[in-house]
């Protein structure tokens, strides 16, 4: 057996039930010391985030208001994924995948809400004057001692070391569509990198005031074109519908993907996949929200459930829908490209437009994002100065996914996410005994919750 051949082995063993014991397990023991704030207080925090997007200033310190910073750690979440890698679960798994997607992002919510107030209660200045948080700054701080600055060196190297190639491969991602318009990968390389430099080296105000403007248009155009795919087949969506929750509970009566494969690898599918979507469990959030101005940590939480919502239920479920109610998840030769195709079918040659449009900006603002996370490792680790040598790598980074393949590359990157993710939750584990009283500080005061009694 090759290298490549037992990484791979190892990596799919740890992404199975190693990972989501305690994604799913530690994801649900946090929604019981937060008393499933995504459900309980749901009205309020949709009020409070999709009702204020515009409007979001509270007060309090920070550098980037709320909305900002949740574009910020959208534009990091919201990428190729959502329209590769969520419906392909289908072809792989059958469409009952989708149901487990749908029960992992609500788990994920308190997840990622709790991942930020977390990194709001723990955050710091810089030497900058800038404010800085993150799981890495959690750990130090929260869990304390040796154990608290040993996990948050390691989630932070681990999230470092992943970020690094991740860049060169979302560069590779966003310059095929420019080289379907007959653009050189190497010149889509170069004004790719132009351009997050421009917008990284401005700053996290800079990059959370083109994500606040970019995120909204880039994610508006995918969902009303994909609402248009789905209205013109509105009679089969009842059918859609039926597919994805028969083939959760009963997936070898569903046809088409994986007609046989287990309710457990439907878990392990849609779980696994909403991780990579949306982000909850990596840690990655709190290190944007950690710039907001916010007067309470709970407050900026929920913008991370805001995250999950627009990202994981809208995003990602329209990509399956389109799929699904065109019946081209029954051909697996369409796994890579069924997104495209239904387009295709709805608005001929102007669907694959709107794709290649979309993948560009969605991946466009995913390298412009992690290059500032990457920075933020390089000066958690080692320093400020360090942490500006580590974006000048970065940005290196994105010019060289014009010249290279990195074959296996996913392999190297599936391994580190996952020590990341690991990492991360079983700090959040042993800190979930916080977030009842901060939980409760909030929607127990009428300062904050105007529910709250008096």
């Amino acid at each position: 057996m090759g290298i490549i051949d037992f990484i791979v082995k190892l990596t799919n063993t740890f992404w199975g039930w190693p990972i989501l014991i305690v994604l799913l397990g530690g994801g649900l023991l946090i929604c019981f010391r937060t008393g499933f704030v995504q459900i309980r207080y749901l009205p309020f925090i949709l009020k409070q985030t999709f009702g204020r997007m515009f409007s979001s200033n509270v007060g309090g310190e920070g550098s980037v208001s709320p909305f900002q910073a949740a574009t910020a750690a959208l534009a990091s979440s919201i990428g190729a994924a959502n329209i590769v890698v969520a419906p392909s679960i289908i072809f792989t798994a059958g469409p009952g995948a989708v149901f487990w997607m749908w029960i992992a992002a609500i788990i994920g919510q308190a997840t990622k809400f709790s991942e930020i107030v977390l990194g709001i209660k723990y955050r710091e200045k810089n030497e900058d004057g800038e404010y800085v948080g993150g799981p890495a700054y959690t750990f130090k701080k929260g869990i304390g001692g040796t154990l608290g600055k040993v996990m948050g060196f390691l989630v932070s190297f681990f999230f470092m070391i992943e970020i690094l190639p991740s860049i060169t491969l979302q560069t590779i991602s966003a310059a095929a569509p420019l080289e379907q318009l007959g653009m050189s990968r190497i010149v889509s390389a170069i004004i790719i990198t132009v351009l997050v430099v421009l917008v990284a080296y401005g700053g996290i105000k800079r990059i959370a005031q083109v994500t606040e403007k970019m995120v909204p248009i880039m994610a508006a155009i995918y969902i009303i074109a994909g609402l248009i795919v789905i209205f013109m087949h509105i009679d089969r969506v009842p059918a859609a519908f039926g597919l994805i929750i028969g083939g959760a509970f009963n997936p070898k009566a569903v046809a088409g993907g994986a007609a046989g494969a287990g309710i457990s690898a439907l878990i392990r599918a849609g779980a696994a996949r909403g991780c990579y979507s949306n982000e909850a469990g990596m840690g990655s959030a709190p290190y944007a929200h950690a710039t907001a101005v916010t007067d309470h940590p709970c407050r900026q939480g929920m913008w991370g459930i805001f995250e999950v919502i627009a990202d994981t239920i809208i995003v990602c479920t329209i990509s399956a829908l389109v799929v699904l109610v065109t019946d081209l998840y029954k051909n697996p030769e369409m796994q890579d490209i069924g997104v495209e195709r239904a387009f295709n079918s709805a608005f001929g040659q102007i669907g694959t437009a709107i794709i290649a449009i979309s993948l560009f900006l969605f991946v466009l603002s995913t390298i412009i994002v992690i290059v500032f996370y990457a920075e933020k490792q390089g000066e958690y680790l080692f320093g400020t100065a360090v942490g500006k040598i580590v974006r000048l790598i970065a940005c290196g980074m994105v010019i060289l996914g014009g010249f290279v393949s990195f074959e296996n590359a996913g392999v190297f990157l599936d391994a580190t996410l996952g020590l990341v993710v690991f990492t991360n939750m079983l700090g959040m584990i042993i800190l979930s005994g916080e977030l009842k009283e901060l939980v409760d500080d909030f929607f127990k005061n009428p300062k904050y919750y105007p529910g709250a009694k008096k």
